[in-house]
């Protein structure tokens, strides 16, 4: 099932919208959704850091790099 939704975007962020969509040859409603779905895994994904980070310093792993070298 497909929920439709409506927005209203400022002027600019319109005009580039229909010129990236004429770009790629891609439809707008593709692009904002692909955009949409992005922003929400970073989101989620910003999250999940900010809640393991202290159970991943109390391990030792302080950077990126320290989960590659110990796992």
């Amino acid at each position: 099932m497909r929920a439709v939704l409506s927005i209203s975007l400022p002027e600019k962020l319109a005009r580039e919208l229909d010129a990236f969509a004429k770009e790629t040859g891609r439809n707008k409603s593709d692009i904002v959704r692909e955009s949409v779905s992005l922003y929400l895994w970073e989101a989620r994904m910003k999250r999940l850091k900010k809640q393991l980070r202290p159970l991943a310093k109390k391990a030792g792993l302080v950077t990126e790099q320290d989960v590659f070298e110990k796992f």
